[in-house]
């Protein structure tokens, strides 16, 4: 496959990886590093703030973090919606976006996700933003999930940055080598539960940024 390109993203992203989910051949928060030049991925399990966890200083009202659902953002039209603490949608949407540097993606399964949000308290400082897909994750039989409206860690992201951005060709870019992936997978008869072949030795739960060559 030829290198995919880098594409300049204006909101920078930062993927918190459930170290159990670092090893998935259709894990996608490579992918997503890969293809954004300002992306960081920190795998681990807690991380004192937002700061410890991007490894630079940051304001933590200047970042927003994507949600693990809410039913009531299903009744919105757009497919990025911010929400209160009560996980209502709040009335003023484009001033929930304004000013905002960088999100926040947990990347692994349902139960990771949530492991991840309950162990890491500062991230109910961030704005807090739900992905409403437009139709169903393109990982169809490859990976079940726990939720019909569940998408990948790189799906979510490219919705958020889309629509955040006003430019779906995001969006478009990030999906060009994860439908790459799996159709490889489907060719091959890989599926969810395959793993990478380890690489030797304890894997490190110290944060690391995703080099270049979900949710």
């Amino acid at each position: 496959m030829a290198e995919t390109p880098t594409v300049d993203n204006k909101v920078a992203v930062l993927i918190l990886q459930h170290p159990q989910e670092q090893d998935r051949v259709l894990g996608t928060a490579n992918l997503i590093c890969a293809t954004l030049e300002h992306a960081r991925l920190t795998i681990g399990l807690s991380w004192r703030n937002l700061g410890h966890a991007l490894g630079e200083p940051a304001e933590a009202k200047d970042w927003g973090v994507l949600y693990l659902g809410s039913a009531h953002a299903m009744k919105e039209k757009s497919t990025l919606v911010a929400l209160d603490r009560k996980g209502e949608p709040l009335a003023d949407q484009a001033a929930a976006r304004a000013g905002l540097k960088g999100i926040v993606a947990l990347d692994g399964n349902w139960a990771q996700a949530k492991a991840l949000w309950w162990r890491n308290a500062w991230l109910t400082r961030l704005r807090r933003f739900v992905v409403v897909p437009d139709g169903p994750s393109l990982y169809g039989d490859l990976r079940r999930e726990a939720r019909p409206d569940a998408v990948s860690t790189l799906e979510a992201v490219a919705l958020a940055l889309a629509a955040l951005e006003g430019d779906d060709a995001v969006r478009e870019a990030l999906l060009v080598p994860f439908r790459d992936l799996l159709a490889k997978a489907r060719a091959s008869g890989t599926s969810s539960l395959s793993r990478s072949p380890r690489r030797g030795g304890a894997r490190a739960l110290r944060g690391r940024k995703g080099h270049k060559p979900r949710w």
